[in-house]
């Protein structure tokens, strides 16, 4: 299987508000140079640089505006003199106006963030630029004719909807290559989002259209992250009503009723019949990471793979969440050697 990865994630390592302390994020480097170290050390198969795209390909899925305070954010907060990261202060919600953008980037930040866990940073553009364009070049090589492809994409991408970032999201990166294939001449594509936390930009960026099929495993949002988006009744609206579909299910889910859901889903997006699958994938269902509640065994990461092979769809893995660094890289690898049909290593 193809790799895609770029050494340019490296520009970004913010912090966040969690727990009311401010911290480093957990999503940080380590994350991706640890899958890297894993996909070489199993011979998964050759590692290529992402090509160079111009950003109105990331405006096929998010506003033009957005994009563009994504690009200058840096620049406007550094140039009222302040060089620590920068984090929303406050957020529109309820009944304040939410349809006219601030002039000033403390306002700004707040308008396009879901959440405080979205820092920018001197290196957040150029590393969130070139993660969508992982995800770019992997969907180009499967248009090109490649079965599989893994965008090792960091960071990650599938909590950012049209308008907004949050959760360690700016671009969505799924979302971006799923556009990308149906731009290429699919007519339909399917988004399958395996994170333990609910994919609400994919969902919130597709939830009106019926050719693409959204479906997410992820912990009940009565009780995890992101908490306002996930129920099972989101079942989309206008077209796209009945090609949304979420499995939120308790804390401490194993394998058997994970896997049952996985199924399920799958059976869903092969009566779906599309011309490509995209699978934002996360890892932070394994049973010891530290922000989330499932507990999937190293190799369940397998089954889970193989799972998605039965499909027989041309197939790109996008990467999003997982914050156990020392098990990270064997659980990604694990699910994509499944999907080969190959031993993975526990």
């Amino acid at each position: 299987m193809l790799t895609i990865y770029s050494d340019a994630h490296h520009l970004h390592h913010g912090c966040e508000l969690k727990d009311g302390v401010l911290m480093p994020c957990f999503e940080q480097p380590g994350r991706a140079d640890t899958i890297l170290a894993r996909v070489r050390a199993m011979g998964l198969g050759p590692v290529a640089a992402p090509g160079e795209y111009d950003s109105a390909r990331y405006a096929r899925v998010h506003s033009a505006r957005y994009v563009r305070f994504l690009e200058q954010a840096w620049d406007e907060w550094a140039a009222t003199g302040r060089s620590h990261d920068a984090l929303p202060l406050i957020w529109p919600v309820r009944d304040l106006r939410s349809d006219i953008e601030p002039e000033f980037i403390d306002g700004k930040l707040g308008f396009y963030a879901m959440d405080a866990g979205v820092a920018i940073t001197a290196g957040t553009w150029r590393a969130v630029s070139a993660s969508a364009n992982l995800a770019l070049t992997g969907m180009d090589a499967l248009l090109a004719g490649e079965s599989s492809a893994f965008a090792l994409c960091r960071p990650p991408g599938h909590h950012a909807a049209a308008e907004y970032m949050g959760g360690y999201c700016y671009l969505n990166n799924a979302a971006i290559a799923v556009q990308s294939c149906l731009d290429g001449g699919a007519r339909r594509v399917a988004l399958l989002d395996v994170d333990y936390h609910h994919g609400n930009g994919g969902q919130s960026i597709f939830y009106l259209r019926d050719d693409v099929m959204f479906l997410s495993l992820h912990g009940d949002p009565k009780s995890s992250y992101p908490y306002f988006s996930g129920h099972r009744d989101e079942a989309g609206a206008g077209a796209g009503l009945g090609f949304n579909h979420n499995y939120p299910l308790p804390h401490g889910t194993g394998w058997p009723a994970y896997g049952e859901a996985l199924r399920h889903a799958c059976g869903r997006i092969a009566a779906y019949a599309p011309d490509a699958l995209v699978v934002s994938l996360g890892v932070d269902t394994f049973k010891e990471d530290p922000i989330s509640q499932f507990r999937l065994e190293r190799e369940d990461f397998l089954r889970l793979g193989e799972t998605l092979g039965g499909l027989g769809l041309p197939t790109l893995f996008v990467m999003e969440g997982g914050y156990m660094v020392d098990d990270i890289g064997v659980n990604a690898v694990n699910v994509l050697m499944g999907f080969e049909g190959r031993a993975g290593g526990i």
